[in-house]
This record gives C-alpha cells, structure tokens and sequence, in this order.
C-alpha cells in the first residue's frame, strides 16, 4: 500500500500556496524552530552534514537548517508546496528538492547523517511505516527528529474533551471544498484563536500560570500564525495522535534507540538515533 493520502497532499499544497510565510515575521519563525529543534544535537548539523527534510511543505523549517549544513534534501509529495520552498529557499545551492512522498524517498538507504519531519508523519495512513521508511536512510547513530500530535496523554479528563468537541467540527469542514474549509478557518483563528490566545497573554502578564489553558501557546504568537495553523487543523482530513508510549515504541520498531522527548510544547517533539555504530 502506497503510504498517501493524495486528498491530504491537495490540501496542503493548497494551504503553503496560501501561507508562504513571506508574510511570517521572521523572529517568531526562529523562535518556532528553536523550539522545535531544542533535541537536535549541533554537531549533526554541521557544514559536512547531510540531511533531509521529509514534507518540507514551505520550506520555513529548511531556511534554518540549510546554512549549517552541506546539503539539504527537501522532500514534500506536493508539487504546490516544493514551488513555494524553492522560492523561499532560492539562492540556497545546497538544497535539493524531491517530489516523493515518506515511502518513495529518492535516496540509498544509511546515507543521510541526520533527519526530521516536523507536523507531518501524522497525516500519512501508516505513522509508523513512516518513521521506519525515514530511519532506512540515516546512517548508523544519526538521529531522526519528530513532531507527532500528541494524544493528550499529559493533559486532564476536561481538556480532551474540548479536544473531542472541536474534532467532530474539523471532520465536518475538512472534506467541504477548499475555499469554504479555508473561510471556516479563518473564522475559527479569529472568534477562537485569537481571543483566547490574548486572553493567556493578559493573565500571563499579571503573573498567572496559563499552560493548561487551551491554546496558551499562541499567546505570543502573531494573527498570520493563528490563521495557518487554524486551517492546518481544521482542514485536514486525515488526523492521527499518539501517546507518548505509542510513540516510544514505533520509535523502537523502526529501528531508533536513546529516544528522548522535549518537555514543552509543541507535543510530542522527540528524537532518536538509529541503531548501530556510526
């Protein structure tokens, strides 16, 4: 079985045609990325390093790492998106953009030094196919970075049900045609998003403590963020979450050993080494 959904890679071509960052305030997106890749040791990427990026989308994550690094492989099944990355990458000689999707990656196996797939594994049928597909091409010892959506498994009872509730709305909108999930959606990152997130920033200003309120992480974050990250929820048709557990143990069967995870958000960010001597 092919491991795509070709609904979910139409509608992400259309969402970075759309959001093509070039609008994203660069600060904020350095800040995403630093927190994204807190796990990721420096001297994986290195200016001898080789590494892919698997659903590169925008290209915003591979505009960080492509100068620390000899080459950079930019891996998406979306054509729409690999023109936007190439735009955002362009003057970048060290990048290679591939059409594929996670189980048709155009190199040899145990040939990249490093990896990573951020927010995207989780749209794919077969997650854990996933992972093993990125781990057959990292050399012994070179580490595989992740973003999976978590499973709520470190949040209380009240939490998942409000995450129940909006997952009945986004499987309604996620199949209605483009330009009404993307209108829903922006309604959604203006009447939700937007105030709640406000509402953490304020009561974090007067000193409370606001990680458990939902959506707390975008109190700092910028309206154009809200707005591309509430149609990549809401208008997304395949959605997987795993557990912490679930994750560790795809991670052990794929072949990754030291497997260790950040602990903050966004949830689960975790990195593991693919086993044997390097």
């Amino acid at each position: 079985m092919v491991n795509i959904n070709d609904k979910v890679v139409d509608d992400f071509g259309k969402e970075w045609a759309k959001f093509d960052q070039t609008q994203a305030a660069d600060k904020e997106l350095k800040e995403i990325f630093d927190s994204y890749f807190s796990l990721m040791p420096k001297e994986s990427l290195c200016k001898a390093a080789k590494g892919f990026d698997l659903g590169c989308g925008s290209g915003r994550w591979a505009k960080y790492v492509a100068p620390q690094v000899a080459e950079l492989h930019c891996i998406d099944p979306s054509k729409e998106a690999l023109d936007v990355a190439r735009m955002n990458l362009a003057g970048r000689t060290n990048c290679f953009f591939h059409l594929a999707g996670v189980d048709q990656i155009p190199f040899a196996d145990n040939s990249m030094d490093f990896g990573y797939s951020l927010g995207v594994l989780h749209h794919v049928p077969n997650t854990a196919q996933g992972i093993k597909s990125c781990v057959d091409k990292l050399k012994p010892g070179a580490p595989l970075l992740l973003y999976l959506y978590y499973a709520f498994d470190n949040r209380p009872l009240w939490f998942k049900l409000i995450w129940k509730a909006s997952d009945i709305l986004r499987k309604g909108l996620s199949g209605l045609p483009h330009p009404l999930k993307y209108a829903a959606s922006q309604v959604i990152a203006a009447l939700i998003y937007y105030p709640l997130a406000r509402s953490a920033l304020l009561l974090s200003g007067m000193g409370m403590n606001v990680s458990a309120l939902p959506l707390s992480s975008y109190k700092d974050k910028s309206f154009y963020t809200m707005r591309n990250d509430a149609l990549d929820r809401f208008g997304t048709r395949l959605e997987q979450r795993f557990t912490r557990k679930q994750i560790i143990a795809m991670m052990l069967s794929a072949g990754l050993k030291d497997i260790s995870f950040s602990d903050k958000e966004p949830f689960w960010c975790t990195i593991g080494y693919k086993t044997g001597s390097s």
